[in-house]
């Protein structure tokens, strides 16, 4: 088993072996489950959730996998976070950063959407403490009593250029949704309408993040300008991961 997913080209290809059996009731499922593996389905869609900030988020074949650089996104919103805050998460997949926000602190407002049913099938499962979990393009299906209110909103919204998708690995290129990878003809296509509309549905002294590259901060920072808001580039180098985050007047 671990000579063919070695060669199928998994990198921890004995760790893997292990989840997998430890997934399978039987000799059958488990070569099953290996099969659906080593035909190049991302592992945590094989074994139906992901690790993320130590907890088990649940996903679906064609779900979008909650990456590990997406835990800082995770963090900052939690140091922001307070009892009763009201929290939006916008384009929230599987609704790994919700569920993070609300194991931390169970009494925040917690609202998510994404415009993908099969996103929202998997966040629905994973936020059962949440206010309100809903499909839609991004703000359109928040309740209209929340403008003006959030104090937290957070969106990992597609990034990646067009034109560069079709060089991501073949797990994410095939096996996840193009509506949650690609961001448009420069990646921004998507944060430009997050950041946009916040203004509109930021509490005083509210605070966005977003999810972005190293190279494309300056951009996504620069949206948040236009829009009103004061941005900072926040940047984990241990993950590689870099976050926006802007406030509004208070």
């Amino acid at each position: 088993m671990v000579a063919a997913l070695r060669a199928a080209g998994c990198v921890f290809a004995e760790d893997e072996a292990a989840l997998l059996r430890q997934a399978a009731r039987d000799h059958d499922e488990l070569a099953e489950l290996v099969g659906q593996r080593v035909s190049g389905l991302p592992l945590e869609q094989v074994l139906g959730w992901a690790e993320f900030c130590g907890l088990r988020i649940s996903v679906a074949p064609g779900v979008f996998v909650p990456r590990r650089r997406t835990e800082f996104l995770a963090e900052q919103t939690i140091a922001r976070t307070t009892p009763g805050s009201v929290v939006v998460e916008l384009c929230c997949g599987a609704g790994a950063v919700s569920a993070a926000v609300l194991a931390a602190c169970p009494q925040a407002a917690v609202h998510a959407a994404d415009v993908d049913p099969a996103a929202v099938a998997c966040a629905a499962a994973n936020l059962p403490g949440a206010t309100h979990v809903a499909q839609g393009d991004l703000y359109a299906p928040l309740p209209h009593r929340l403008r003006g209110r959030v104090e937290v909103l957070v969106a990992n919204a597609p990034y990646v250029p067009t034109g560069e998708v079709g060089l991501m690995p073949p797990e994410a290129r095939l096996h996840e949704p193009a509506v949650a990878l690609d961001g448009g003809l420069d990646g921004l296509a998507v944060q430009r309408r997050v950041a946009a509309e916040a203004p509109r549905w930021l509490a005083p002294g509210g605070t966005v993040l977003i999810e972005t590259s190293r190279r494309q901060a300056p951009l996504t920072a620069d949206l948040l300008a236009t829009a009103g808001l004061v941005p900072w580039v926040l940047h984990c180098a241990d993950r590689d991961a870099t976050v926006v985050t802007a406030t509004a007047d208070s």
